[in-house]
């Protein structure tokens, strides 16, 4: 139950205008979906997402949708959903969460502003200077992003893991009258 109700706090995350750029649930969203579904359902965040990006586009941007300007970044999704699998699957420590959020937001990070950059008609110059621009700019988005990973996947691991340890504290402490 909780994958899929992080899937849709992931998906609205990513489609309702929010004014905290890119703080979103979508790379939790993906991670836990990951860890805890079977991964013949991978194809169902990915769908999600995309139809997501599809209504972005065409709908609040205006823009028309072209499928091929998208594929990398579907890619990405299901690429995030296998890291979870991978790396959080059964009772992951705290060094694995940390690592899959850094891991899942710096890669989103420098794969979708390499792909700004270098889409045709990009607000980039096909430079290096252009390319440093795109990074550059983005830093504020990739912070968000990283910070609100973490905060999701650290609810979803680390909050279970606080209260275990704390009922085992309890019950190990001897027994005042």
């Amino acid at each position: 139950m909780l994958p899929v109700a992080l899937l849709f706090l992931a998906v609205a995350s990513h489609v309702l205008p929010h004014p905290w750029w890119n703080f979103t649930a979508v790379d939790g969203g993906l991670l836990v979906w990951g860890a805890r579904c079977p991964l013949r359902w991978l194809p169902v965040p990915v769908a999600l997402l995309a139809l997501g990006d599809w209504y972005l586009t065409r709908d609040v941007y205006g823009y028309p949708f072209h499928a091929n300007a998208y594929l990398l970044t579907w890619a990405w999704y299901a690429l995030v959903v296998l890291l979870g699998s991978l790396l959080l699957r059964g009772r992951p420590g705290f060094a694995r969460v940390a690592g899959a959020g850094l891991l899942a937001a710096t890669s989103f990070y420098a794969v979708s502003n390499y792909a700004v950059w270098a889409m045709p008609g990009s607000w980039y110059p096909h430079t290096l200077a252009g390319l440093e621009s795109s990074y550059t700019l983005a830093l504020p988005f990739y912070r968000n992003d990283l910070l609100s990973t973490w905060l999701l996947v650290g609810l979803v691991w680390g909050l279970p893991a606080l209260v275990a340890r704390t009922r085992a504290d309890a019950a190990a402490a001897p027994n005042r009258p």
